[in-house]
């Protein structure tokens, strides 16, 4: 049975990153959550893409379930696969039958395969197919389960989580400092759902938010190659400083103006001062 004090949020990519810290900001805030990931256990090898190969990352869905039990949320881990429909479906099953229904869906987890950031002469065509797949039907198979029952409760939220890469041309190529054209361009088609489900379900009581990062310092992005270019090129911020934006946009009644819209989570995270501490000061005494 729901706690029906305690809404309930679906977040993807909760083994570790910006959907660990995520969700453990929303714990934070009251939520009950839906962990879901490929990653249930820690140890578990899979596939990373090009730059960080097929070692196990830190992290999985037992140690993010352990952080939000400690703020008092119930966790229910879910073992979900972007190129698996099937695991998509029974994750939102399954979290409606045993926390409820769902008030928030964090479109976080993407795909990482081999070639999603090769050069353009060097990605297999069948890659682009799997990360169009993975980063883009997916989350949209995702939208299309849980988005009629907001609308018919009259309430809840939908955050995605987008990238630059959709919008701007690289300033280098990949592997110093740039991206591939497959990661850019699912990131592109995907960033373009938010503003057309606000038009489409305008004064419905549901929120659609697009959430750009920036580059964070995740798991990931810390065992990878591309770790050097990126970081020069971008600086970083830890993963709370997003999730920090995300708790913000879904609890706070001021992000009624962000509805529809595109959050740059560094820039809106520093103007409201959500992470004590971040940015760090560096002026000289």
């Amino acid at each position: 049975m729901r706690h029906m004090a305690r809404p309930i949020a679906l977040v993807t990519g909760a083994s570790r990153g910006i959907g660990a810290a995520t969700a453990q900001a929303l714990a934070e805030k009251g939520y009950d959550l839906a962990l879901a990931a490929r990653t249930l256990h820690e140890g578990e090898q899979h596939e990373h893409g090009d730059a960080a190969g097929n070692a196990p990352l830190p992290g999985s869905l037992d140690a993010t379930a352990a952080r939000v039990r400690a703020h008092g949320a119930r966790p229910l881990p879910l073992r979900l696969d972007l190129l698996d429909p099937a695991s998509i479906d029974a994750a939102v099953s399954r979290t409606e039958r045993e926390l409820g229904a769902i008030d928030a869906l964090v479109n976080n987890a993407i795909v990482q395969l081999p070639g999603m950031m090769a050069r353009v002469l060097e990605t297999p065509l069948d890659a682009l197919a799997n990360v169009l797949q993975g980063n883009v039907v997916a989350q949209l198979q995702l939208v299309q389960r849980v988005l009629p029952g907001m609308l018919a409760r009259g309430r809840g939220a939908i955050v995605n989580l987008v990238s630059a890469s959709g919008a701007m041309d690289p300033p280098s190529p990949t592997g110093e400092g740039g991206w591939g054209f497959a990661y850019a361009a699912s990131k592109a088609a995907f960033m373009r759902l938010t503003g057309v489900l606000a038009v489409e379900h305008k004064g419905r009581g549901v929120r659609f938010f697009d959430v750009e990062p920036g580059f964070v310092l995740t798991e990931l992005m810390q065992q990878s190659q591309l770790r050097a270019g990126f970081a020069e090129q971008w600086g970083g911020a830890p993963p709370r400083v997003p999730a920090a934006v995300i708790a913000w946009l879904l609890t706070d009644p001021r992000a009624e103006a962000w509805h529809g819209r595109m959050v740059s989570a560094q820039k809106l995270c520093k103007e409201l001062g959500l992470v004590e501490g971040w940015p760090p000061n560096r002026s000289k005494a």
